[in-house]
């Protein structure tokens, strides 16, 4: 199974980068780093964004999240969709909803379902960094992460 999830995040990753630039939605050429104050955090570039015509009303998407030594991400929740996420590179640490806290190294994965609140998502590594791959299912037009309020 572990070989199976493995290939289909290489051939998702190959597909999306071997995209024609018409393919890829307007803001896919550009890396978007989530802004923050006094730390170090993730860069999320999306790589491939496409309606599925089989299933009205979702969006499959497709996106690197890389993470600098020592960063991590502010607590969060995908919506309504579907996550699957591969280590790419380096290890992460996560944790979701009330579940203990979870460490990936590279090549392996995770899945999110629809609601769920990623309560820690991190660099287990302060010298290296470590990246992500990370497909949606989505409600079209639904933002793909929202951070948790501040208080």
């Amino acid at each position: 199974m572990r070989t199976a999830v493995g290939l289909l995040a290489a051939a998702t990753l190959a597909g999306a980068t071997a995209c024609s630039a018409s393919d890829q939605p307007a803001h896919a050429s550009a890396p978007a780093t989530v802004a923050a104050s006094r730390r170090s955090v993730e860069t999320f570039t999306p790589l491939l964004q496409q309606a599925l015509v089989n299933v009205k009303g979702k969006t499959f998407t497709s996106a690197i999240v890389a993470f600098p030594p020592g960063a991590s991400a502010l607590p969060h929740r995908h919506g309504q969709a579907f996550v699957y996420a591969y280590v790419l590179e380096g290890t992460v640490r996560s944790k979701l909803d009330d579940k203990p806290v979870t460490t990936y190294h590279q090549g392996e994965n995770w899945v999110e379902q629809p609601g769920a609140h990623h309560v820690l998502t991190e660099n287990a590594s302060r010298t290296k960094p470590a990246k992500i791959l990370v497909v949606f299912v989505s409600d079209t037009g639904a933002k793909l992460k929202v951070e948790d309020p501040t208080s």
